[in-house]
């Protein structure tokens, strides 16, 4: 299917959602739905000035999402990039910015990974279970984040006690390639305590990483496990203490390149083994007459991640540890009713160790570095007549490495007097330091300190809807330009100063920029009480303004579009269209990669109100593409479900 034939569908559906404006009467009443990301504080979506889009716990139940980057892949302003099936190396881009510039969050503990060298999270490893909601937050926003925030946030925030729906849920499933999934979670109260736990695995054979179209046959599995915690312990009326954990056990069968001397991408026995554990203890203090609302706490997070060739060596070919500890503070303060003031302070550590193993020099000396980071942040927010909410924000940071940055943002949300119509605007600056890896690695830069990266954006949309809500569009269009962007120079051919104490090889330096703009749009529509339409569109132009070409695996257009079907009382059925648009693979212009769509479909039966099977199809039309030049997709394949609660 062509771009040309995704615009035209786009086209017809937002001309019906307009044409439904004539049957409006009055706006609508529904409360607005609370998110957190935007301002760090409970907030309506309707006045949040920043693109913020939530994934609700019914959508990924709905849908039955198991790799969270499935579900990610179907919000405006993403691309996902997989190589192959399930498991294997995953990356993001919010508006064309590279994966290391988002940072990822899960129930307020930090997931990136200090030891990558972009410093990204391991986004492979993330399944979508045991979550009440997920927000994605599009823009620069290190002004509350700071650094790794710079293309945007990522917030998992899981199942917690106290809230409705509580109690003992199961589920269980299997399908195609020998997948199998399991899902354990309970929460609830008990005296004074809020609890949840879940704790899930699954496993597939999987296909092959290269593509089985070049005659690889070798399927690459993949296995996790994971576990999670959340308890909140209310020692007062206005004291309470959290408690939160994160644990996750991968391994992945990928492919490599052969021998000499073709050295082709093609089937290997290579695998690896990844581990991460998040940890978080918190103090949330109310006084003032609840005016007052502070939070003290200390995260700490470990990853560790290996890779191993059987050809050469039983031991690992490469590892890679990392460590971050943080301490934060946090205090919003309510001047009054429409006027609200947070700040807070912030120092994290991260500390890198890593070496690459072979033959030659089996104990290679690892790779250690650190560095030190302290923010504090201020931020002012006001609502004006009950309908313009202004938002204004500064954050000062210090580094060892790179020294100091200031960061600012500001934005605003104007509901206007029919209840019907939002018009939003924002404007921000972000930083992302240089990673570990940048810093204290070989290709680490011999003559020059590296500076942050700093991105600089703006947007504005208007959110409007119609029939009492029964058709609702929003559209954002957006801009954002990076300066002093980090990027590998190579010393091939080249004769310098820094290229004679890296001869062989290369160095990081603060060569690239890049700039990123376009359109997003995203409809929902109930064409009848059993039969809802939804979608989004993403137009985008990520350019290297250095060279003048597209960004690698940014397409220009991308879409999706979801059909849910209720037929009858404990039935529901779905679908999904997925649509990517042609992109380049890499960042030369030359291996353009054409565009394909994917067909979903789902259903479910509730036999009672706690039991329910499901099964879904996934790339029903069985189509063949590659999502990365030389790797393969997943064909289409079933899966069968059963889920309990008490």
């Amino acid at each position: 299917m062509s771009a040309a034939f995704f615009r035209s569908l786009f086209a017809t559906i937002l001309s019906t959602a307009l044409a439904a404006s004539a049957l409006a009467d009055e706006a609508s009443n529904n409360t607005d739905t609370v998110v957190v990301t935007a301002t760090r504080t409970d907030q309506p979506l309707a006045l949040t000035g920043e693109s913020l889009s939530l994934i609700s716990a019914e959508q990924l139940r709905d849908q039955q999402s198991v790799a969270l980057s499935d579900a990610l892949a179907q919000t405006p302003g993403i691309s996902v990039v997989r190589n192959g099936g399930v498991g294997q190396t995953t990356s993001i881009g919010l508006r064309g910015a590279p994966s290391g510039q988002t940072l990822v969050l899960v129930d307020g503990m930090r997931i990136n990974d200090p030891s990558a060298p972009d410093g990204s999270a391991i986004l492979a490893d993330l399944l979508a279970s045991n979550l009440e909601r997920v927000e994605v937050l599009r823009g620069p926003q290190s002004t509350l984040y700071g650094s790794d925030a710079i293309g945007g946030v990522v917030n998992l925030i899981g199942r917690h006690g106290g809230s409705s729906g509580c109690g003992v849920s199961g589920s269980a499933e299997g399908g195609s390639q020998r997948s199998w999934r399991g899902n354990l979670a309970t929460c609830g109260s008990a005296s004074s305590l809020d609890y949840s736990a879940a704790v899930n695995t699954f496993h597939t054979d999987g296909i092959s990483a290269a593509d089985v179209r070049a005659g690889n046959r070798e399927p690459d599995g993949y296995r996790n496990l994971g576990a999670s915690a959340n308890l909140r312990w209310h020692a007062t009326e206005a004291l309470s203490v959290d408690l939160r954990g994160y644990y996750v056990d991968a391994r992945t069968d990928f492919d490599g390149y052969g021998p000499p001397p073709t050295y082709s991408f093609q089937d290997t026995p290579e695998y690896g083994k990844d581990q991460l554990l998040a940890a978080y203890l918190g103090a949330n203090l109310r006084t003032a007459g609840g005016r007052l609302n502070q939070r003290l706490a200390v995260t700490s997070s470990y990853s560790d991640r290996k890779n191993f060739d059987p050809r050469f060596a039983p031991a690992e070919d490469f590892y890679s540890h990392g460590d971050a500890q943080r301490v934060e503070y946090q205090g919003v303060f309510d001047l009054r009713q429409s006027d609200q003031l947070s700040f807070g302070a912030e120092s994290q550590r991260t500390r890198l160790k890593t070496a690459a193993p072979n033959s030659f020099d089996p104990n290679p000396a690892p790779t250690r570095g650190s560095t030190r980071i302290d923010g504090a942040y201020l931020q002012y927010q006001t609502t004006l007549l009950q309908s313009l909410t202004l938002t204004a924000g500064l954050r000062h940071d210090h580094d060892g490495d790179f020294g100091s940055h200031s960061s600012f943002k500001f934005s605003g949300a104007w509901k206007l007097p029919d209840g019907s119509t939002v018009l939003r605007a924002n404007y921000g600056d972000g930083f992302k330091a240089p990673t570990l890896y940048e810093l204290f690695s070989d290709y680490s830069n011999p003559v020059a300190t590296l500076r942050p990266e700093v991105a600089r954006g703006w947007e504005a949309g208007i959110d409007q809807r119609f029939n009492d809500g029964r058709a609702q569009i929003g559209i954002t269009w957006f801009d954002r330009r990076t300066h002093d962007q980090i990027d590998f120079f190579s010393c091939f051919g080249v004769v310098s100063p820094a290229c004679a104490l890296r001869p062989f090889s290369g160095y990081y330096d603060n060569i690239a920029r890049s700039s990123a703009h376009g359109l997003e749009v995203r409809w929902s529509l109930r064409l009848a009480p059993t039969f809802k339409l939804s979608g989004n569109y993403t137009q985008l132009k990520a350019i290297d303004q250095v060279s003048g070409n597209d960004l690698a695996r940014r397409p220009r257009h991308s879409a999706n579009l979801a059909l849910q079907w209720l037929p009858a009382t404990g039935w529901s059925m779905g679908t999904a269209l997925i649509y990517t648009g042609a992109r380049f693979d890499d960042a030369y212009g030359s291996l353009r990669m054409p565009g394909y769509a994917l067909l979903n479909l789902y259903g479910a039966h509730d036999f009672s109100a706690h039991c329910a099977v499901y099964a879904r199809v996934e790339n029903l039309a069985d189509r063949e593409y590659q999502p990365v030049a030389g790797y393969g997709a997943t064909p289409r394949s079933f899966t069968l479900g059963v889920h309990a609660s008490l």
